[in-house]
């Protein structure tokens, strides 16, 4: 079989631009959230509805944790993410919105304070992992997965130190918990101990103090 000879015009002119575009974003995040304080990222589903019991706790985690002192972080849109900057407003804390451009455009919530749009999602998962202190995990879909198993595994690989991870909402991840131990954990994939990197409630308080005893103790 006759090989193809690799040209130069075979790769994409504009890969090298891209460089300076992704440099760009790290740039302006950095500057922007530098100053931001003591901070706790939410995750969860865009779909979620006002009138869904999970809008409503995220909306008063997000308040208790912002009359905490800590500023929201989300990505900037419905659901979850405009709960848990409401939650925020209404304390009179700092509400952060990481927008990312996708083809069904997000349009950012009106409880977002600082506004940044990110092309690039590995950019914006960057500041949400370097400026928060905890990760709020709260029912979602794919999206919400992946940023839950990458924060564990960062921290399971201890290319990050540890911070709190907190699960919400026991019977919604129920699934998903008993493959952990029952499956991952039998066969191997994980320890025991790597089960403790996440915590799981079903209390607002409790995410609150999850994350306040973790710094007391560090």
């Amino acid at each position: 079989m006759k090989k193809e000879k690799i040209t130069k015009v075979d790769f994409p002119r504009e890969d090298t631009w891209r460089v300076f575009r992704i440099m760009s974003e790290f740039v302006e995040g950095f500057e922007i959230l530098s100053e931001l304080g003591q901070a706790v990222s939410f995750f969860g589903s865009s779909r979620m509805k006002p009138n869904n019991k999970y809008y409503k706790l995220t909306e008063k985690i997000a308040y208790l944790l912002a009359k905490e002192g800590y500023a929201i972080i989300t990505g900037s849109g419905p659901g979850v993410m405009e709960a848990a900057n409401k939650g925020a407003k209404r304390a009179g804390g700092h509400s952060v919105g990481l927008n990312i451009q996708i083809p069904m455009e997000q349009k950012p919530n009106k409880y977002v304070d600082t506004f940044l749009d990110f092309r690039y999602f590995f950019v914006r998962k960057v500041m949400f992992v370097k400026y928060a202190k905890a990760f709020v995990i709260m029912p979602g879909g794919y999206g919400t997965l992946d940023e839950f198993t990458e924060a564990i595994n960062l921290i399971q690989t201890e290319r990050i130190p540890k911070f709190p991870v907190v699960l919400f909402g026991s019977e919604y991840w129920k699934g998903m918990l008993d493959w952990f131990r029952d499956t991952v954990l039998e066969n191997g994939n994980i320890s025991k101990e790597e089960l403790d990197i996440f915590k799981v409630t079903d209390s607002p308080k409790e995410v609150v103090s999850i994350i306040k005893k973790f710094y007391v103790k560090t």
